[in-house]
């Protein structure tokens, strides 16, 4: 159930079904000169659609910005304060409790360290204000790690590398641009830096030249899944 698709009476009706949603975020953000700046956002979207079609379960429209640290002195990127990342969330969830949703499930395709904390952070506060929401935050990666490397031949790819090009292959071919080049970043540890892109020149983390639609597919495939399960993990959990 694709909300942004949905009539009003539609959503009516999906709400005897279920009351479980799941909101995509990701990012404004360069991945190299080969994939799109929206890439964690689509990732993220395609699997909450995907799921949606195997399961009852409401898709929320994306939210494409996300805290971008590290990549924002490359071109393109668009980053958005930690502050308005948490209020972002607040508010949405806020609502869609009003409309009587319970169960969240925010999943991000961005996976930086702020961006995350924040959507944690944000996630925390609301189990304390909203008795009877659940809310579960995690990346595609928490998602699939393990069995992912199962497909993924480079070592710490992590970034515009092999995983993503090749889920962008799988999902959105068009959108790629050229094969991309083997790259990991090396900022001296612990120092923050003013210039990013001096010790991340071209803005990959692993090697796309490795990536495959069939790869792609296969890692897609795996997060679909194991958000089927948590769904229904979700319907079943209690904490109390």
């Amino acid at each position: 159930m694709i909300i942004e698709e949905m009539t009003m009476g539609e959503f009516e009706a999906g709400l005897k079904v279920t009351r479980t949603i799941l909101i995509p975020f990701g990012s404004v953000e360069e991945h190299g000169y080969h994939l799109p700046l929206s890439t964690d956002t689509i990732q993220a979207y395609e699997v909450g659609k995907k799921a949606s079609r195997l399961i009852p379960l409401f898709v929320a429209p994306p939210i494409h910005y996300g805290s971008c640290r590290s990549t924002s002195c490359h071109p393109g990127t668009i980053s958005i304060s930690t502050a308005t990342l948490k209020a972002l969330l607040k508010d949405i969830v806020r609502s869609l409790y009003g409309q009587g949703l319970r169960n969240v499930i925010v999943l991000t395709g961005h996976a930086g360290g702020s961006h995350r904390m924040a959507l944690q952070d944000a996630g925390e506060e609301l189990l304390h204000e909203l008795a009877e929401l659940k809310i579960a935050v995690l990346t595609e990666y928490d998602l699939a790690a393990r069995e992912g490397r199962k497909v993924i031949e480079t070592e710490g790819d992590a970034h515009a590398g092999e995983i993503e090009t090749s889920r962008i292959l799988h999902s959105h071919p068009d959108l790629v641009k050229g094969t991309g080049a083997r790259e990991f970043p090396n900022f001296p540890v612990g120092m923050l830096v003013r210039n990013k892109r001096k010790y991340w020149p071209n803005g990959v983390w692993g090697d796309p030249t490795k990536a495959s639609a069939v790869k792609g597919k296969q890692i897609e495939e795996l997060v679909v899944a194991k958000i089927v399960e948590l769904t229904d993990f979700m319907d079943k959990f209690t904490d109390d």
